[in-house]
């Protein structure tokens, strides 16, 4: 392993631009094929999930769930207060692991490959190949892999504003008394809890509903629960203007037809993420860009350039880490052993960690419907869980999606406490294509939230209030 320069002996089988997961999995998917691999870092290495992402957000998040379930008094005869004593000293925590893992899963991974070359400076296309810190860089074949950012949306007089994103609310010293959240996504969602969580007051303002590609009960029985934990979720909202005073930030905006201003100390953006493309000279190489501004791809990881392939979020599709990872490999595979590989998002489980978790799984309602299926679903509430029902807490439901003629099925989305650890024997169901039949008649362990799998596939032809304790 070489860092910081290239070696000069010859051509790379593989160059990969961008260091982070999708970067990593492409480099050490092809080095372990005895290829020669440059990977080609510029700022951070490890990219966004380690960084700024998933691992600083989770921690805390969970660091905040525990604040708040000290307080939330669902059982008779306990009495317990929790209190935020050091916010500071949970940024330090959230830092430390962030170090951590950075160093033990990004870094001391290069020195355990010896084909990869890890090249630190910026890389770009020209109308002949890869350049890297302005010099002719030469590989056989190459994979883009350079992320995301957060975006920035249009709103009249926002430029002037001293903005928060998702990256830099986690990097906050000091909390501030109150926040206006723009964005109703799955990072919106949880950094608005989070934040509620820890004593701030927040607004949060979107366009469209919470979690808006989802289903409308999940969205809808979301909204309620962040409203009873004292959020305030204005959805449907059209952004006008923004400025700010010594007073903090105001948005106006039209809410049913209405001019309404929305104050708050600070504005945090969590408007969605942006694919990182910029400099990289997409236009000059003739590599096509979509709507959204990700690269274009086929099932394939191609691009329109001949030899260069894309993985991870700068396609601008499927963002999260694993499925980052999961394609970068497909790209590596591909590019070195022939295009025999193609992706696969069918059964692409998703995770939002709020409280109650949104753990979802293939199609929703509405797509199902817009492919042609003869649509049959199924809704159970949480209060028909056994699990639930001995934790006190009934907040939630399971909406299973089916196809009413082979009833097969098409999608599975969960809304409960424990719902992530859930989702994972949805996808192995419709993966291997169960019907809700196969589901219900399965055997899952008792006072488990999985078992609510169980029981609304067994909803879908059944009443289920007429059922005994695991009988069915």
């Amino acid at each position: 392993m070489s860092q910081n320069c290239c070696s000069g002996d010859g051509a790379y089988d593989l160059a990969v631009i961008g260091a982070g997961s999708a970067g990593f999995s492409a480099a050490i998917t092809a080095a372990e094929q005895g290829a020669r691999v440059a990977l080609i870092g510029h700022g951070t290495i490890g990219g966004t999930c380690v960084n700024v992402g998933c691992v600083p957000s989770k921690t805390m998040i969970r660091a905040t769930e525990t604040l708040h379930q000290a307080n939330a008094g669902r059982f008779a005869g306990i009495s317990a207060q929790g209190q935020l004593a050091d916010w500071g000293a949970i940024v330090a925590q959230k830092d430390d692991l962030v170090a951590t893992l950075r160093q033990s899963k990004y870094i001391d991974q290069l020195g355990n490959y010896d084909g990869v070359d890890y090249l630190d400076g910026p890389a770009a296309f020209s109308a002949d190949g890869l350049l890297f810190n302005g010099a002719a860089l030469e590989a056989e074949k190459i994979i883009i892999a350079s992320g995301s950012q957060a975006s920035v949306p249009a709103i009249p007089g926002l430029q002037g504003v001293p903005y928060l994103t998702s990256t830099t609310a986690f990097e906050l010293a000091e909390l501030p008394r109150s926040i206006l959240l723009i964005g109703g996504g799955y990072i919106g969602c949880e950094v608005a809890q989070m934040l509620a969580r820890a004593g701030v007051t927040v607004t949060i303002a979107c366009r469209s509903r919470l979690l808006p590609e989802g289903e409308p009960e999940i969205s809808h029985g979301l909204r309620g629960y962040l409203r009873d934990e004292g959020l305030e979720v204005l959805d449907g909202l059209q952004y006008q203007s923004m400025e700010h005073d010594v007073d903090g930030v105001a948005l106006h905006v039209l809410a049913d037809g209405k001019q309404r201003t929305l104050r708050a100390e600070r504005v945090l953006l969590c408007a969605g993420r942006h694919p990182n493309t910029e400099g990289l000279g997409l236009d000059v190489a003739g590599i096509e860009t979509s709507a959204n501004g990700g690269v274009s791809i086929d099932a394939r990881m191609r691009t329109s350039r001949p030899g260069v392939y894309a993985a991870g979020d700068v396609t601008g599709q499927d963002q999260f880490v694993y499925m980052a990872a999961y394609g970068a490999k497909i790209a590596a595979r591909n590019a070195l052993n022939g295009d025999s590989l193609e992706y696969d998002n069918n059964a692409m489980p998703a995770v939002v960690f709020t409280d109650p978790q949104v753990a979802t799984v293939g199609l929703t309602e509405a797509d199902a419907r817009a492919a042609g299926h003869a649509v049959v679903t199924s809704l159970l509430p949480l209060e028909f869980v056994p699990r639930a029902l001995a934790a006190r807490d009934t907040r939630g439901l399971i909406k299973l999606v089916a196809d009413g003629a082979s009833k097969r099925l098409l999608g599975a989305h969960i809304l409960a406490p424990e719902g992530a650890d859930s989702i994972q024997t949805a996808a192995l169901a419709i993966r291997h294509g169960m019907t809700y039949v196969e589901l219900g008649e399965m055997i899952f362990p008792y006072l488990t939230t999985v078992e609510g799998l169980k029981l609304a596939a067994q909803t879908f032809e059944k009443d289920i209030a007429k059922l005994s304790c695991c009988a069915g």
